[in-house]
């Protein structure tokens, strides 16, 4: 008796470890029943644990009748739950004793129910507290026992048998502190296998416990889910609304918020989940008039808006477009005042925008404007910083109306969209007159004005538009504008007499205020030209004087012949000074005077053409490229006959080009090719038109130029890049024809370098892929793979293109597999398709040994899928005839030792896919490898529904 008591001391002593103080009593007999068993994890714990261990397994193998032995039964099965549970917690399998250890523990293992010294994994402790159950169903622990031993059998996989248990847990002790926990982990287990009745009572019992569960939250959550899932979305609504009053609260005064506190990383989850949830529901129902009457019933909540937004934006992601806008003006109706109802009016214009609901759109815009108008009573409801943003987008949705109503007027030339265009535009400019894009819009006003023949009014918006607002991009255009208006005004009403004097003169007056206001404008001159006609016109010869000196002021009094002289003179001396500029004025003042048949005219035309290509040159050396182009062609304007002209094009070409004006570049490069068919600089020509329309995006054409480059270079690096490109453009453009052609001619002339030469047949490939050329596919497959093998310049790219031919290549020993079916005789079939099966092996071992991570986790899912294939079928394979029940039972068992290890095989295959994680691979082929596992080891790999909001609360 003394040497029983010794060990159960050892056993209490060790298993208490550290956790004992030096002031604790020493261990008793007595004491076993009040203590559990801790063991320290740091340290010695793990040393203390088996020497614990095996002084329980000594007691109970010696004491079979001893009163405290179920104590010791819970406590040792505790220990090895223990044990186990830190060895997967680092990934260390439960190991199997040696053959001594074996031996040594038999005979002690004898004397205790249910207990196996070698065995592995859960099932010894799944069998110790079975036995336990069995032997002392009255052992007033056996609540923990239940929770225990439903862990274990979650953890060996045994999930129904885990259910079972902590339902005979909730069932016999109603009152143990294992309750909550037990019944939201049936709620769990249960929800999974869709029992949702089931689990919605589960659920309730723990949200019955209210805020003193630990599990309250999630319960209430899962509860809500429980009954989504049950449709009964009403009730669900009522769960989650209780869960989101909770999460919506300013944790300091504990009063509903607007929008969510800071929360942590999981409550935020939490709540969106919630929210998701209570907006499925809401869209099952009713959508917007759901909620309504939902909160309506339930009282308002701060947050209430969050439903309506999250319901539209639901909509909108279905692509029911009108379902979303009518949510959103759901809102703005019931709380017309609320802040955030504008916001919600623009998710109606957005939501019609997106639908590409034109003329609801407009209609939703239409609204916003009278609703928020500018001093209307919505506007006065709000804050001055509210105001700002609402400013901003009143003026926005009033600026797209008024032109949207100018754009369809521009179509449809009717006076009634003009007049809704210039209505909108007059509300933009009273709403914000100070507004720096007011001028902008004023302009617009008056475009449309002018544009339905209202030109007397157009005068008066055009010129409020140049004179009346501050410095504008537009104020000059609009100044200008006024004058045609008043030409137009008068044109129109025929103006004659008196009427038409008084017109004249206040466009005389719009005209030189236009000069004095916009002096450098282009069109001043030709203002002022014009007023001088029209003054002279009406009788002011002094004002006309005036205004004539301002054009002309540096031009002497002269006659004909001396003007031509000076002229000459002028424009010789500007030309050999470079000043090109007034050479040229110089050079066209003696050509206007000289006579057509004078013999020198040839020669001026040549001198006036240099002088215009000189300033190009200027312009150029200057950076100015868009006025030395100007220049350039003005060339060809003012001589077309002369010498200089093809060489002044072909700079302007140059200079389009580096402007990137491709079109302007194009129409002069042909020109000048069309021109001068023989010319030195066609070869140079045909160089920029490639350019040209490859920054165009016309590969075809472009192609055409690089192959015309490449048959004609006598550099052989140049004719093989542009070769090159040429196949390239072509099969950019899809001309699949002219690129494969393309390409063949580049790997028969240009087989070094090694990776562009790979690359062209990984083309050709892709291309009769494309095509669904079979035989020329594998064809180029197999040249990719011979190209590489043979080395020369072999390059990451060259293995990885060889690599994928090879896979590709293997793919149809795949398929010829696949389609071998398993009939009768087995042996016969069996034996063909494993003949399948080694070739397809072995085709994709040749693409894995490659190295290549995507094709090496491509071929090794394949290898995986085989073996799992092969499995597959042989349990799915035909019965030999004629077999009685219990040989069929035999022979259905022979199969499956027969398959499984070919599903051994599949398993580890796709684990070797899966390891590859560490090494950052997470391609598609992996994720399959993961999705395949989740069906051969579910217990292992697959999750739940619900994984990212459960816990593992018995873990």
């Amino acid at each position: 008796m003394r040497k029983h008591a010794l060990i159960l001391l050892t056993a209490l002593g060790v298993a208490a470890g550290c956790a004992s103080s030096p002031d604790d009593d020493s261990p008793t007999i007595g004491s076993l029943g009040s203590k559990t068993v801790e063991v320290n994890s740091r340290g010695g714990g793990k040393i203390n644990r088996d020497k614990a261990i095996k002084s329980y397994r000594e007691f109970l193998a010696t004491r079979p009748g001893y009163p405290l032995r179920a104590e010791a039964m819970r406590r040792l099965a505790d220990l090895e739950m223990e044990r186990i549970d830190e060895r997967v917690a680092r990934g260390v399998a439960p190991s199997r004793p040696d053959s001594r250890q074996l031996g040594r523990d038999r005979a002690r293992a004898r004397n205790i129910p249910g207990y196996k010294a070698a065995g592995s994994g859960y099932k010894n402790t799944i069998r110790l507290y079975e036995s336990l159950l069995k032997a002392y169903p009255y052992y007033p622990e056996n609540d923990r026992v239940l929770y225990q031993l439903a862990k274990a059998y979650e953890q060996d996989g045994q999930i129904d048998k885990s259910l079972m248990a902590l339902q005979r847990l909730v069932r016999e002790f109603p009152r143990s502190p294992f309750i909550e926990e037990a019944q939201f982990r049936r709620g769990e287990m249960l929800f999974v296998r869709r029992r949702y009745q089931e689990a919605e009572r589960a659920y309730q019992a723990v949200v019955a416990r209210g805020d003193r569960s630990v599990f309250y939250e999630k319960a209430l959550f899962m509860h809500g889910w429980t009954l989504f899932k049950q449709a009964r979305y009403d009730a669900s609504l009522k769960s989650m609304l209780r869960l989101l009053d909770r999460k919506m609260r300013d944790p300091a005064t504990g009063r509903p918020t607007e929008e969510a506190p800071s929360l942590s990383r999981g409550d935020r989850e939490l709540l969106d989940d919630t929210l998701r949830a209570m907006t499925l529901s809401f869209s099952y129902l009713q959508g917007p008039r759901s909620i309504r009457q939902f909160f309506a019933k339930k009282g308002p909540r701060p947050y209430e808006h969050m439903m309506y937004e999250r319901l539209g934006d639901l909509y909108v992601k279905q692509e029911r477009i009108r379902d979303a806008a009518d949510t959103y003006a759901a809102f703005s109706r019931r709380y017309p005042s609320h802040d955030r109802a504008p916001a919600f009016q623009l998710k109606v214009i957005a939501a019609y925008r997106q639908g590409r609901f034109a003329g609801q759109e407009l209609a939703a815009m239409e609204d916003f404007v009278r609703r928020y108008a500018v001093g209307g009573p919505a506007w006065r409801n709000y804050n001055p910083q509210k105001r700002d943003w609402l400013g901003g987008e009143l003026r926005k949705n009033l600026k797209e109306l008024a032109q949207h109503y100018h754009a369809r007027a521009q179509k449809t030339r009717k006076r009634s969209d003009y007049a809704r265009a210039a209505q909108w535009y007059q509300l933009r400019i009273r709403s914000f007159p100070d507004d720096p894009g007011t001028a902008g819009v004023n302009f617009l006003l008056a475009e449309s004005l002018y544009e339905s023949g209202q030109y007397r009014r157009a005068v008066r918006e055009y010129e409020r538009t140049a004179y009346e607002y501050p410095d504008h991009t537009r104020a000059a255009e609009a100044g200008y504008a006024a004058l045609l208006s008043y030409r137009a005004y008068e044109q129109q009403h025929k103006l004659s007499g008196r009427a038409r004097d008084q017109w004249r003169k206040l466009a005389i007056a719009s005209s030189l205020r236009f000069a004095d206001s916009f002096p450098h404008d282009k069109r001043t001159a030709q203002v002022l030209t014009r007023v001088s006609e029209e003054l002279f016109a009406t009788h002011h010869p002094t004002q006309a004087a005036l205004v004539a000196e301002r054009v002309i002021r540096h031009e002497p009094p002269a006659t004909a012949a001396q003007r031509r002289t000076a002229w000459t003179v002028i424009a010789h001396t500007e030309f050999d000074k470079g000043g090109f500029e007034k050479a040229e004025r110089a050079y066209r003042q003696v050509l206007r005077l000289t006579p057509k048949n004078d013999k020198d005219r040839k020669a001026l035309l040549d001198r006036l053409a240099s002088s215009i290509y000189k300033q190009g040159e200027q312009q150029r050396a200057t950076g100015n490229t868009r006025l030395a182009v100007a220049h350039f062609l003005r060339v060809g304007k003012v001589a077309p006959a002369s010498g200089i002209r093809a060489t002044a094009e072909f700079d302007a070409a140059a200079g389009l080009i580096a402007l990137k004006d491709w079109k302007g570049a194009t129409r002069v490069l042909q020109g000048f090719r069309s021109r001068y068919p023989d010319h030195k600089l066609r070869k140079n020509v045909t160089e920029k038109l490639a350019v040209v329309y490859l920054a165009t995006g016309q590969e075809d054409r472009a192609a055409r130029e690089f192959e015309r480059i490449g048959v004609n270079s006598k550099d052989p690096e140049v004719g093989r890049e542009a070769g090159w490109k040429a196949a390239e453009l072509y099969r950019q453009a899809g001309k699949t024809d002219r690129a494969i052609v393309a390409y063949k001619r580049y790997v028969a002339r240009y087989p070094r370098p090694l990776e562009p030469a790979v690359e062209a047949r990984h083309q050709l490939a892709e291309m009769y892929k494309a095509k669904k050329d079979g035989p020329n596919y594998y064809h180029w497959l197999r040249e990719i793979v011979k190209a590489d093998k043979a080395g020369g310049g072999r390059t990451d790219r060259t293995r990885y293109l060889a690599a994928q031919a090879m896979f590709a290549l293997a793919e149809p020993s795949y398929s010829a597999f696949r389609q071998v079916r398993l009939v009768r005789p087995l042996k016969k079939s069996l034996k063909i398709k494993r003949k399948k099966m080694e070739t397809a092996l072995k085709a994709y071992g040749r693409a894995a040994d490659y190295g290549v991570a995507s094709v090496t986790t491509a071929a090794t899912y394949r290898i995986a899928e085989i073996y799992h294939d092969l499995s597959r079928d042989l349990l799915r394979s035909e019965r030999p005839k004629g077999l009685s029940a219990e040989e069929l039972e035999q022979y259905n068992i022979l199969l499956e030792e027969q398959a499984f290890p070919f599903e051994e095989k599949a398993i580890s295959a796709h684990e070797t896919n899966a390891k590859r994680i560490r090494k950052g691979i997470y391609d598609e082929w992996v994720k399959r490898s993961y999705a395949s596992l989740s069906r051969l080891r579910p217990v292992r790999y697959a999750k739940g529904e619900l994984s990212e909001v459960t816990i593992d609360a018995i873990r």
